[in-house]
């Protein structure tokens, strides 16, 4: 069985790109290392194992060492989301 994209080794290191993140209720994202929120608030993401989760009270300037899959617009207030490869 291969394991999934989440749980390999090379997710461990550090990030080796980026891209701004569109807050959306159905866009999929491939699964993150990282996100960094450059305006404070709370993010719905849904997490790389399938759980859905608010985020609340991120500073700006924060980064979130955590895989996600999907990061909400409904439920979110934080803005100015880069998702971390």
């Amino acid at each position: 069985m291969v394991a999934p994209a989440y749980r390999t080794a090379d997710a461990t290191v550090s990030a080796y790109d980026a891209a701004a993140v569109t807050l959306s209720d159905s866009t999929e994202l491939a699964p993150t290392r990282a996100l960094y929120i450059g305006g404070a608030g709370n993010l719905k993401v849904t997490m790389a194992y399938g759980t859905e989760v608010t985020f609340s009270g991120l500073s700006a300037g924060s980064i979130l060492p955590i895989q996600v899959t999907k990061c909400f617009a409904t439920g979110s207030t934080a803005s100015l989301v880069i998702a971390l490869y």
